[in-house]
């Protein structure tokens, strides 16, 4: 009775300060979207309240929209984002299946070699990697961003999708070698369906960062017809730092895409990781 009783206080609780930090995490956000729909005289009078008829202005968009080619900068962000991922969850999937399902000689060491991908930060090799891009003539490319991301999410999704792979039941793979399928027909009519959660765990984990990345934009690919969102935002920022309505402006298309993506992906994200917490 005492337990039956005191579990929906530490539920209330828990809940309680989860939204606290919701709120402040979103915070932030919630002025910048704001104070982006308002004039230079209203955001240093009132930053903290919404934009009525009076303080309502789209004068920072209007320069973005001027100054920066930002569309042209979302469809780089986006081939990049979408290519990077669609790489990271096919390749990354099947070396996890590979791992998970095969046992040859080896396999546990090349499983702790790909985790030392996790380990080691990719910017270490900053330098060879360009380098190398030199040498393929891939600067100033998407597809130089696209394999760097690509190499740098594969060893952390290996490590969660092989977990993933090794729950999978063996009766039903063996039914579908039975039935006469294939070992690619198993892993994508079989497998593949059954942890869809734990791809769209590693999609969250992987795209917010690909998204957001600066680094190697900056350095891989700075030419205008290249430029990433994030990378067209800081420059544009960088040009106009005291012109806070187009600083503002720019700010929110920048993070507008990501929290669309997130609310997207977040109910699979949720699956996977309490999927992964159960089993």
């Amino acid at each position: 009775m005492k337990s039956a009783r005191t579990n929906p206080i530490n539920a209330l609780a828990m809940h309680g300060v989860l939204i606290i930090y919701t709120l402040i995490a979103m915070f932030p956000v919630f002025i910048i979207l704001i104070n982006s729909f308002k004039s230079r005289r209203a955001i240093f009078r009132e930053p903290l309240a919404l934009p009525d008829a009076e303080s309502f202005s789209l004068i920072g968009y209007q320069t973005v929209m001027k100054q920066g080619d930002f569309f042209l900068y979302f469809q780089n962000s986006m081939i990049v984002t979408v290519g990077s991922l669609f790489i990271i969850l096919l390749f990354g999937a099947m070396a996890a299946y590979a791992l998970a399902e095969y046992r040859f000689k080896g396999n546990t060491l090349m499983g702790l070699y790909l985790a030392l991908g996790i380990m080691i930060p990719i910017r270490i090799g900053t330098v060879a990697i360009l380098e190398m891009m030199v040498s393929t003539g891939l600067v100033n490319t998407l597809w130089a961003l696209i394999l760097v991301y690509s190499a740098q999410g594969l060893p952390l999704a290996v490590f969660i999708l092989s977990e993933f792979m090794r729950q999978v039941s063996d009766d039903l793979k063996n039914a579908g070698r039975i039935d006469g399928l294939s070992e690619y027909a198993i892993f994508f009519k079989l497998v593949l369906p059954l942890v869809r959660p734990a791809l769209a765990t590693v999609a969250v984990f992987n795209m917010i960062p690909i998204w957001n990345d600066l680094w190697f934009p900056l350095i891989l690919a700075p030419a205008e017809e290249t430029k990433t969102l994030t990378l067209g935002s800081q420059v544009f920022i960088g040009q106009f730092v005291t012109d806070w309505n187009a600083v503002l402006s720019s700010l929110s298309m920048a993070i507008l895409p990501v929290l669309v993506l997130y609310v997207i992906f977040s109910r699979q994200l949720i699956r996977g990781i309490t999927s992964g917490a159960v089993k």
